[in-house]
């Protein structure tokens, strides 16, 4: 069960990195479409996982190796951001969050 803080730390963090990938989203990207759909963070609030949605998503698997690599200056731009409400910025990783292909596929069968 999530507490309160730690919810309001996942939405601080999903809405700064959506906004850090809006504005980067092209060099980080590959030219692709990067939406932040979730960040889940631990109860010792050390470690973020945020899922990402990317479009196309054929591109998915080679942008998130990218963030991946870029995941320090992710970090210390959104510790930029953020400073002021939490002590510890947490550690990123990055994961695909395919439920819109998945909802697509299904959508697809349903039709047949």
């Amino acid at each position: 069960m999530d507490s309160t803080r730690m919810l309001k730390i996942s939405r601080l963090i999903q809405k700064e990195l959506a906004e850090y990938f809006r504005e980067n989203g092209k060099e980080l990207g590959q030219g692709s479409l990067i939406s932040v759909t979730a960040v889940r963070i631990s109860p010792d609030l050390g470690q973020a996982r945020v899922y990402l949605s990317i479009f196309p998503s054929a591109k998915a698997e080679p942008v998130v190796k990218d963030l991946e690599s870029h995941v320090k200056t992710i970090r210390f731009e959104l510790g930029k951001k953020i400073a002021k409400q939490v002590r510890h910025i947490p550690e990123l990783r990055f994961y695909i969050d395919d439920s819109m292909d998945y909802a697509e596929r299904i959508d697809v069968l349903l039709k047949q």
